[in-house]
């Protein structure tokens, strides 16, 4: 089913909007797992997708990073860490709710010392 068709009018005519939390433009939001609230990515990157504190993330994006489509909305637990061929690391988040799986790069402002533990944890 298209955005377009989910989002767009309904057949009365009546204008539908995506749910708040799954909206693209919606920058600072409070972290679901440990309630602190995160702003927007300070550089490097254009989509926030994890607490920066907690690397919990939550289920909004679907096939593309930054489209917020996904109707999950569930928490995605931090589940191990990786690094990339190009000496970049990345976490692996898994939903809570359906249990898909996302790699995510880590942000400038991440907590390393996580990511570092999460590394350790995953080998």
């Amino acid at each position: 089913m298209s955005r377009t068709y989910r989002y767009g009018r309904s057949e009365d005519g009546e204008s539908r909007e995506r749910p708040a939390w799954s909206r693209p433009d919606q920058q600072t939001f409070r972290c679901r797992h440990c309630k602190v609230v995160v702003g927007p990515i300070p550089y490097g990157g254009k989509h926030r997708n994890h607490c920066p504190y907690c690397l919990y993330s939550r289920h909004v994006d679907d096939r593309t990073p930054g489209d917020r489509a996904s109707h999950c909305g569930a928490l995605m637990a931090p589940a191990g860490a990786f690094t990339r061929a190009r000496g970049e690391h990345a976490v692996v988040h898994r939903c809570l709710g359906c249990g898909v799986e996302r790699h995510n790069r880590i942000a400038a402002d991440d907590d390393f010392a996580r990511v570092l533990g999460l590394l350790a944890g995953s080998r």
